[in-house]
């Protein structure tokens, strides 16, 4: 599970590089219940702002202005000294593509490349913890990431950040899905997981690995509904996943992939 409480390897934010700020800030509101919070200068280079749901801030938006990048969603994992993760991740074959810098006292931030391609982010939290609302419907409830590598990526995650990784075969074939756990955390605790796919099937990044977020919704039906119903589509579901819940794979209108889920309800314990 991911919390609001900062946890070194745990996701702690989450924000979209979009080619058009207002739209964005239209279509998640209508699909997550988000309101947005304007903090830049709508229609001009800087405009960006915070997505909030039931007061809490649970994300960012910002103007994409990276020449010929796509627009996703990053994920940010919390670390205790993003200059010492910046070396780590030059030692395990990762590009930096954002260097540490302080954001006033917020915090301090930086931006790679896995030996994949495969983009992230970190934060060093300041007076700015992250999230202020988690694993509830309108935020951040998984992450996850489709390489073409899981061997590779998991030596480079692990080593980076210390993760912890837990098998399991996805019935019918769908191959092997890999856990994500922070350093020294029990199971409960895991916030993430990794699927290895053809550079085909990655095709949405041109074959280039990527994360995206796994949003907790009230109902995916409704959600997918919403998203078609707001210039979005729909690459995967809805569909039933056991003990996991009902989920979409979607993509808003600038081709931002996102996924939807609704929780399966807790186990019932035996003899209760």
């Amino acid at each position: 599970m991911i919390t609001t409480e900062p946890t070194p390897g745990s996701p702690c934010w989450t924000d979209l590089g979009a080619p058009d700020v207002p739209a964005a800030a239209a279509f998640y509101s209508a699909v997550l219940g988000w309101e947005y919070q304007s903090m830049g200068d709508e229609g001009g280079g800087m405009e960006g702002g915070m997505f909030q749901k039931d007061g809490k801030t649970v994300a960012g938006l910002g103007k994409l202005s990276e020449e010929g990048a796509r627009s996703a969603w990053m994920i940010y994992f919390c670390v205790t000294d993003a200059d010492a993760t910046t070396q780590a991740v030059q030692n395990a074959g990762g590009t930096v593509r954002v260097a540490p810098r302080d954001l006033d006292d917020w915090g301090r931030m930086a931006q790679y490349s896995d030996p994949l391609g495969g983009q992230f982010a970190v934060w060093q939290p300041g007076t700015n913890k992250g999230f202020e609302l988690v694993e509830a419907p309108g935020s951040l409830s998984w992450t996850e990431l489709y390489t073409s590598d899981a061997t590779s990526a998991k030596e480079f995650y692990g080593g980076v950040f210390g993760w912890q990784f837990g098998d399991m075969e996805v019935p019918g074939d769908g191959g092997t899905y890999s856990l994500i756990t922070p350093p020294g955390l029990p199971e409960e605790r895991m916030f993430g997981g990794m699927m290895e796919l053809s550079k085909e099937d990655l095709a949405l990044a041109n074959g280039v690995p990527y994360w995206h977020p796994v949003f907790n919704v009230t109902g995916c039906d409704a959600a997918v509904a919403k998203v078609t119903e707001n210039g979005g589509s729909v690459q995967m579901g809805p569909e039933d996943v056991e003990s996991v819940g009902r989920l979409a794979v979607c993509l808003d209108p600038s081709n931002a992939d996102f996924v939807v889920l609704t929780p399966a309800p807790p186990a019932t314990p035996a003899g209760s």
